[in-house]
């Protein structure tokens, strides 16, 4: 093969001398394959060897690439001898001087981050409780500031921009219809079908139609039209709002006199303050459908399930569901913008932000709902 060396030859000579004293000479091809060998050889045989000072001869290199040359930075720092002196010599020009340009600093500031130690229980709680502290002034002023800009906002339509309303409106209202009617006629029909074999074992089949009508203008209205709203909007408005907060649009924003919450979370508070009470009717409504198409089909008749509709019932229902509705929407619109206002540094932080704003709207509404079947059950007495 006219003598030349092929690149997967390398040549790996270690001589131990006097006591504390070892000599390492290369010769060959030292690229990415045959790094791996050398290395692991190596690691070997200087393990447990005490030394005070390494001498490593690369002047019989023919190649040496980026892998090599990370070898011998690793090698240089001590990292396999730890404690003695490591001397690299018989590097040729251009090596020498990325070697030397990649310091022992360089190393530490870019190897990767150390697994965290196991904290103490005490110190882990304490660091929840000092999280959870500050997540609550933090909501707690976002609160106060909304409360303070919404009434003066809404006053003066000069400084209420209408027409960013208007979008949210079409955006999060009206493009949420078509799966706001798939995912309410879906658990009518469901509610319908799961009550309709009990009740018929008392004959009572009828009261279908009264139980789909409370059932979803009370409770499955609003909280199918909020719980959506949340994962469909609440996150949008948090990714939007913590994507300028990443690219440090926020700040341009104050720099130029304008409030963060006035400017934009002020106009998607009060769209969804807007459209979560018409997409509830809407939802309630749609659920209803689902469950007479379910009554029809048990062979009800169409007058008598509209005659046990009205029966069951009342103006006091739907102002019920409708005043939930205008809750949930403050809920999810208010907690998709403080959690996109709270958004931190880094490549991951618009995601925990959208997350974070969908787990708490979620909580919170659950939360609002049971506080009213309380209200509700307390004021029916």
């Amino acid at each position: 093969m006219n003598g030349e060396s092929s690149p997967s030859d390398l040549d790996l000579d270690l001589q131990f001398g006097p006591p504390g004293y070892a000599r390492v000479a290369l010769r060959g091809w030292l690229t990415a394959q045959t790094t791996v060998n050398c290395w692991d050889r190596l690691q070997q045989d200087l393990r447990d060897r005490k030394l005070e000072k390494l001498e490593v001869d690369a002047s019989g290199l023919q190649i040496c690439g980026e892998a090599g040359l990370a070898l011998l930075r690793y090698l240089n720092m001590g990292r396999l001898t730890p404690g003695a002196s490591v001397s690299v010599t018989g590097l040729e020009a251009g090596l020498e001087q990325s070697f030397r340009e990649f310091t022992r600093e360089d190393y530490e500031a870019f190897r990767p981050p150390t697994r965290a130690k196991c904290h103490p229980v005490p110190e882990e709680v304490g660091g929840v409780v000092r999280q959870a502290a500050w997540d609550l002034r933090q909501q707690i002023d976002f609160l106060g500031s909304v409360t303070r800009s919404l009434l003066p906002t809404l006053l003066k339509r000069k400084r209420m921009r209408w027409t960013e309303v208007r979008s949210v409106f079409e955006t999060a209202g009206a493009n949420a219809v078509p799966i706001v009617s798939l995912v309410s006629i879906l658990v009518g029909m469901i509610i319908a079908f799961e009550a309709a074999q009990p009740l018929a074992q008392f004959g009572a089949q009828i009261f279908i139609a009264n139980m789909i009508g409370l059932v979803m203008v009370r409770e499955l209205g609003p909280l199918l039209a909020a719980v959506l709203l949340a994962g469909r909007s609440g996150s949008a408005f948090a990714a939007e709002i913590g994507t300028m907060k990443v690219n440090e649009e926020l700040d341009a924003l104050q720099t130029l006199g304008l409030d963060p919450i006035r400017f934009l979370a002020i106009q998607r508070i009060t769209a969804a303050i807007l459209l979560t009470p018409l997409l509830t009717f809407y939802a309630s409504f749609v659920g209803i459908v689902g469950g007479v198409l379910v009554a029809l089909g048990l062979g009800l008749p169409l007058s008598l399930i509209f005659h046990q509709l009205a029966s069951a019932l009342n103006l006091s229902d739907v102002f019920f569901g409708t005043a939930k509705g205008v809750v949930f929407g403050a809920i999810v619109a208010a907690v998709g913008c403080c959690r996109g206002l709270q958004t931190q540094e880094g490549p991951s932080a618009v995601g925990v932000s959208t997350t974070r704003a969908v787990v708490t709207s979620i909580v919170l509404i659950v939360i609002a709902d049971a506080i009213f079947s309380i209200l509700y059950f307390v004021l029916k007495r």
